[in-house]
């Protein structure tokens, strides 16, 4: 009870923050500083789901004013690069990429993969802030429930090292095998 009330009143926790904290407080102890211009490399990359709106679009603006080069990771194309430019306005020396990603469907999310491998950059910070939650029994293209393909299984095969190093081989899908009815994981 006593650490619900401190937690809603804002006061710091063991970790120096508390819930009245802002991303800017917490990136300012925890990430090196921004490169002085903009043909200085920029030490870390960062991918973030769900960068759109709420959180993910306030982590993806703190970061990059902070010259991390972030990733959005994005349903909504359209919506992704109108927070290319706002963060651009914001920090001209930001370094975003916008790639296309659809949570629900593995065959976005190897899209995906490939499109980031192609750029050549490292991968330091992954950010799996994307969700959805449906009230209804709603199943992904792949034919497994909306909710647990998109919060759950996007975020594991996300944050699977081998599916980010193009040395390694692909990850594991479902497919249909062709001389049965039954689903199996082909690699």
């Amino acid at each position: 009870m006593k650490g619900t009330v401190r937690y809603l009143a804002g006061i710091a926790g063991p970790s120096g923050f508390g819930s009245k904290s802002t991303a800017q407080q917490v990136t300012q102890h925890c990430l090196p500083p921004p490169p002085p211009s903009s043909s200085s490399p920029t030490p870390l990359t960062a991918i973030i789901t769900g960068a759109t709106s709420g959180i993910g679009e306030e982590t993806a603006t703190v970061l990059a004013k902070r010259g991390v080069r972030v990733v959005i990771a994005a349903r909504d194309v359209n919506k992704a690069s109108r927070l290319k430019q706002s963060i651009l306005h914001q920090s001209p020396d930001a370094q975003i990429v916008v790639l296309e990603l659809d949570l629900s469907s593995f065959a976005s999310i190897a899209s995906f993969s490939r499109q980031f491998l192609s750029l050549g950059l490292p991968l330091h910070i992954l950010i799996n802030n994307a969700g959805i939650y449906s009230r209804g029994l709603e199943f992904s293209e792949d034919k497994i429930e909306m909710t647990f393909a998109t919060n759950y299984l996007a975020a594991a095969i996300m944050g699977h090292v081998r599916m980010l190093r193009p040395s390694w081989p692909p990850f594991c899908m479902p497919r249909s095998s062709p001389d049965s009815s039954r689903q199996g994981m082909q690699k």
